[in-house]
């Protein structure tokens, strides 16, 4: 049985890892804001796959839902569109690893659930397990929560679909292995490590025919709701170094572990 599916990807940016940062006095780096940037690598997996998966199922779809500045956003489409036919639904807002996962989640799923003609039998929701400005590994599992989809895997490196059209997943665990999981069917949401498929080759009528929709994607992009605006910091600062050293000679093993006990208590 052929099943196509609808599958929406959701997508962050990062600074290109392969460019140097020059250090300044102070925390702070001085051409961090001139850095190129790029599609965050777990996202990229995560589309990569999509893409695979859509190739294979003639009629699927997919959806790039990206929280970035407009800008960068539309300096990484550039090249990102010549891997695969998308539709972009671009959210202008900043892609500091500062902003909450909880109020990142909730603004990709009011732009998810603005999506027109969206059919839970045939939706999958697709993401990275982590990220490399956002790391808290949580973002996917709240969106998931919020657009009501309870089948949820992480941690994913493959993805087969099965004759009667369930989905079979493989997820990560302990010691190298994986958890095999047997689920239904749509709607589901696969956050991603690796994956095991390629990156799709650079086609540049894909990327001809996908920035005819990109470009006013970008222009219609709305902002983001104020990240950040639920938390505050009121101090950050290293840890305190202490450091009281004292030179004994053959100190038995047990006088020394009672000695280090009672200074971890004080």
């Amino acid at each position: 049985m052929s099943v196509s599916y609808q599958i929406v990807v959701c997508a962050g940016l990062a600074p290109d890892p392969l460019q140097t940062l020059e250090p300044v006095p102070g925390p702070a780096l001085k051409n961090e804001l001139a850095l190129p940037a790029v599609l965050d690598p777990w996202a990229a997996h995560a589309l990569y796959e999509a893409a695979h998966l859509a190739k294979s199922r003639p009629g699927s779809k997919v959806y790039l839902v990206a929280l970035a500045p407009k800008a960068k956003l539309q300096q990484v489409m550039m090249t990102v569109a010549q891997k695969l036919p998308f539709e972009l639904i671009a959210l202008d807002g900043p892609m500091s690893g500062f902003a909450d996962a909880a109020e990142v989640a909730a603004a990709l799923s009011a732009a998810v659930s603005g999506i027109a003609g969206l059919d839970r039998e045939r939706w999958l929701l697709f993401g990275g397990w982590e990220s490399a400005t956002r790391g808290a590994g949580a973002t996917m599992q709240m969106l998931a929560e919020r657009l009501g989809i309870i089948d949820q895997f992480l941690a994913v490196d493959e993805l087969r679909v099965e004759e009667d059209g369930s989905l079979r997943v493989w997820e990560r665990v302990e010691g190298g292995g994986h958890q095999v999981s047997l689920c239904e069917g749509p709607p589901a949401m696969l956050a991603w490590a690796t994956g095991r498929l390629p990156e799709p080759v650079n086609n540049p009528q894909i990327g001809m025919a996908n920035m005819r929709g990109v470009m006013p994607a970008l222009q219609r992009a709305r902002p983001a709701p104020p990240l950040g605006g639920g938390i505050e910091y009121r101090k950050v600062a290293l840890p305190a170094q202490q450091r009281q050293t004292r030179v004994v000679k053959d100190a038995a093993p047990e006088e020394i572990a009672r000695e280090l006990a009672a200074w971890i208590r004080e």
